[in-house]
């Protein structure tokens, strides 16, 4: 049998902004995005039925339709009318439901799997447009590296993004529903709009101190009020020399940024004690993508 492998790498937002809300519901955002090395591993192999069967060594992901990158699966079999069949393996790094994008991240790993493993030559537009139809942080999660968006998240202006900074994400033992947060989310009540292109000028320029001071996040003022564990991990970041700390997505994940890896490693050690689900990462370059 034939197989592939795909690194499916996490983001967070450096910002997260809520415009307003559009006539068909989903809400119009402007967002920094930047991927960090931490990733699911993803492994394709063909197989002589038309099945797709879905496996994983998390315990929390389905196993079927409901999963994103069974959808992923589904839509290229059926655009392009192929009958074989396909075992997906996905070994999770990335935690479930923590404003990650662990799940769009694993629908781009097949979409880019499956352009290779079947040799269907589409080019990265064709392979965004059809990753817009599962889901808004897909078009991302196939772009990589950094990204400006808007619209619902599908309209991205590629960005250098953060070279080899270092940061510590961590996620507390809840999950949250994104579609619960913005469903929630009072627009009459966000804080005064902060200034997106200061933040694109700093990530562009890799200034981390007016990054670190600047970054918002709207959902923040939804989830934090909900679940106050978030801004306790958030004043733990700063307490364990964070230059700078947010909740990505939704949530309930935070990052901290700081300004080398001794600082880092020492906030991690602290950190991992605490919450389980705590990682030592570095921003991600998009030059490496998909390796």
């Amino acid at each position: 049998m034939e197989g592939i492998e795909i690194k499916a790498r996490a983001k967070i937002n450096l910002s997260l902004d809520v415009i307003g809300k559009r006539l068909d519901g989903y809400h119009e955002v402007q967002m920094i995005m930047q991927q960090i090395d931490l990733f699911d591993l993803v492994t394709i192999e063909e197989m002589p039925t038309e099945e797709i069967n879905i496996a994983s060594d998390c315990p929390f992901i389905p196993g079927d339709y409901n999963n994103i990158a069974y959808k992923a699966a589904a839509l290229i079999k059926e655009t392009f009318g192929i009958n074989k069949g396909l075992n997906i393996n996905i070994q999770k790094k990335i935690p479930v439901a923590a404003g990650l994008a662990g799940g769009s991240s694993n629908a781009a790993a097949v979409l880019i799997g499956l352009n290779k493993l079947w040799q269907l030559n589409m080019t990265s537009q064709q392979l965004m447009a059809l990753g817009a139809r599962l889901g808004a942080d897909v078009p991302f999660c196939l772009l990589g590296g950094a990204a400006y968006a808007e619209g619902i998240g599908e309209v991205l202006t590629p960005l250098e993004g953060l070279k080899n900074v270092w940061l510590v994400v961590a996620k507390p033992a809840i999950s949250i529903s994104t579609a619960e947060v913005y469903k929630q989310l009072d627009l009459t009540r966000l804080p005064e709009r902060r200034d997106t292109q200061l933040l694109l000028k700093a990530v562009e320029d890799g200034d981390i101190n007016i990054l670190a001071k600047s970054m918002f996040n709207a959902l923040e003022t939804v989830s934090e009020a909900k679940y106050p564990v978030i801004r306790e991990i958030k004043n733990k970041m700063l307490e364990y020399n964070a230059i700078g700390s947010m909740m990505s997505g939704s949530g309930p994940t935070v990052f901290g940024i700081f300004k080398n890896y001794e600082r880092a490693k020492s906030a991690y050690e602290n950190l991992s004690i605490l919450y389980k689900q705590t990682y030592l990462v570095q921003s991600y370059s998009r030059r490496n993508n998909n390796e």
